[in-house]
């Protein structure tokens, strides 16, 4: 069948909407016809060439919710009309990770950059003009109706906005689960937060949410700081220098406990200015990604070593999507976690390149696509 999706055509480049042919669902997969899709930085870094493309053209997205519309022969576990939220990381439910209860290190997740079937990188669910289309993560969230492996499905309470559930599968896990599962935030902890985005701003509510004493939320943006304030942070300055004097001000100079990079486009400074934040025995953890062809560092190595500081980097907030995206929405409809007000801009499908240019222009906590 057609449907229309936003694809790159070369990197460097834009996201522009055009028709394209999606296949048929084979076993274990489903078509979904799409609600919902979040506009993520992930999504900006394939279009600036700060992440790689296995192949182009490119439909981009990865952050999304939909209706089933078809399933494959002998697939079991969903039906036609499931609401589903997909998750950015493949889950198999077999591998050494899974079966840890680490399904975000899902080995499956070894192929994703190829853009194709995971367990062929020459087969492909999407085409433009006869020619094959990447599907970013598997997914391609961007296309009014996708084919996909059941591995990145999870269904969900048809109760729940699909407009508001489809932030579960990437920025609340991401920042939520860095906070949570990734630097352990315990109750009374001092907590920096450095880059309040769409990721930045679920680390604010998941430290909130641990107990931590005190979240100090670090953005040069007047709304974000406004935002974060607003959703559980107790401090909001523009930069680190002013977040580690507050940090070292609660904890008698020791610094706080923990501080958790989410900036857009993660460089090493960031990185080593959140370290030398945290105190003796403290814990840095990284969420945010840049050029991945760099490798610069700005490590203090002799308080990483000495002072026994742990450098943690977050993959989906080190989180058990089948389990914690039903656990998050649970706690959406118990009003303990905030989903609305993360959403600060709703888009149709044609304004998706509007989208990414106002998150450069930091007017969106999180911009998001609705069909």
């Amino acid at each position: 069948m057609l449907t229309r999706g936003a694809v790159l055509r070369e990197v460097p480049g834009r996201f522009e909407v055009v028709e394209l042919e999606v296949d048929d669902p084979r076993q274990g997969e489903i078509r979904v016809k799409m609600v919902a899709s979040g506009l993520c930085h992930s999504d900006d870094h394939h279009a600036t060439g700060d992440q790689k493309v296995g192949i182009l053209p490119f439909a981009g997205g990865h952050e999304g919710s939909g209706i089933v519309e078809a399933v494959g022969p002998g697939t079991t576990g969903f039906a036609e009309g499931d609401h589903v939220v997909f998750s950015f990381l493949p889950a198999c439910g077999r591998c050494r990770w899974c079966a840890h209860g680490m399904q975000n290190l899902c080995d499956l997740g070894a192929s994703l950059a190829t853009n194709a079937r995971w367990e062929d990188p020459t087969s492909f669910r999407l085409a433009l003009d006869g020619e094959p289309v990447g599907q970013m993560c598997g997914l391609s969230t961007f296309c009014e109706y996708t084919t996909v492996s059941t591995a990145s499905a999870v269904k969900v309470d048809p109760s729940i906005p699909l407009e508001i559930a489809c932030l579960t599968g990437c920025g609340v896990g991401t920042g939520w689960g860095a906070a949570v599962n990734s630097a352990e935030v315990r109750p009374g902890q001092v907590v920096i937060v450095m880059g309040i985005g769409g990721i930045g701003i679920n680390a604010v509510q998941g430290a909130a949410h641990a107990g931590a004493s005190a979240v100090i939320a670090v953005d040069p943006v007047a709304f974000k700081r406004e935002s974060a304030l607003g959703l559980g942070a107790t401090h909001a300055v523009e930069d680190i220098r002013e977040a580690t004097e507050i940090g070292r001000s609660l904890t008698n100079g020791q610094g706080a406990d923990a501080s958790i990079v989410c900036v857009g486009v993660t460089k090493g400074a960031h990185v080593g200015q959140a370290l030398r934040a945290v105190r003796k025995g403290g814990t840095c953890v990284v969420v945010g990604l840049g050029d991945v062809r760099t490798h610069e560092g700005d490590i203090p190595l002799m308080e990483l070593t000495l002072y026994q500081k742990r450098l943690q980097g977050s993959l989906f907030g080190a989180s058990a999507p089948t389990a914690d995206i039903p656990a998050q929405l649970e706690l959406y409809r118990q009003g303990a976690l905030k989903l609305d007000e993360l959403i600060t801009t709703r888009y149709t499908l044609d304004e998706v390149a509007t989208g990414f240019d106002d998150m450069h222009a930091g007017r969106n906590l999180r911009g998001v696509i609705v069909f």
